[in-house]
């Protein structure tokens, strides 16, 4: 298989079932996003302390599904349900994951600001970089249909990575840096 196909030469990208749309497209930007974010979990993995990275290529996963569901027109989705019938992590899972991250930190007395320890700067990131994929996912969803369980994964998993970074520098005897408002004066 090569890697270059030479169709997207004139700004035009394929979709799952066929159909062509521009680039700039709302579907590609919002599967761009989150394929983006897809990327930069993978050099997260690389950051965290040991024992916090054993759900980030479960996630990965997860986002590629997420990919094809975005990738997919409304018309095309029972094809696409022939083919991938491997969902996402359970919510309730991932809430209960989230519980425990949370456990591992200190409780929060002040905003936290994006850094400590390496994996939690990658995981703030990460953070961030998820909630523009589900603004992209929001934008998508104002024109046409988008699965519903899209968009509720990622805004989960942007509150996972969030307690997944506060958990690295707890686990690395980092504190987090907190947020402190300048006075007047």
């Amino acid at each position: 298989m090569k890697i270059y196909t030479r169709t997207g030469d004139e700004g035009v990208s394929g979709l799952f079932g066929g159909e062509r749309v521009p680039k700039d497209h709302l579907r590609l930007a919002a599967y761009g996003a989150v394929d983006e974010l897809n990327s930069l979990l993978g050099v997260l993995d690389l950051h965290l302390p040991p024992g916090l990275s054993d759900r980030i290529q479960a996630v990965q996963h997860d986002l590629f599904g997420l990919g094809a569901q975005l990738a997919t027109p409304a018309q095309c989705s029972g094809l696409l349900d022939q083919r991938m019938t491997r969902r996402t992590w359970p919510i309730e899972d991932m809430e209960a994951d989230i519980d425990r991250l949370t456990a591992l930190a200190p409780p929060m007395t002040a905003f936290v600001l994006p850094g400590g320890c390496q994996g939690s700067a990658y995981a703030h990131w990460a953070r961030t970089v998820c909630r523009r994929a589900e603004r992209d996912v929001v934008s998508l969803g104002a024109q046409e249909h988008v699965p519903p369980d899209v968009l509720i994964y990622l805004n989960r998993l942007s509150d996972w990575l969030f307690s997944l970074a506060r958990a690295a520098n707890a686990v690395s005897g980092v504190a987090d840096v907190k947020w402190i408002p300048r006075q007047k004066g």
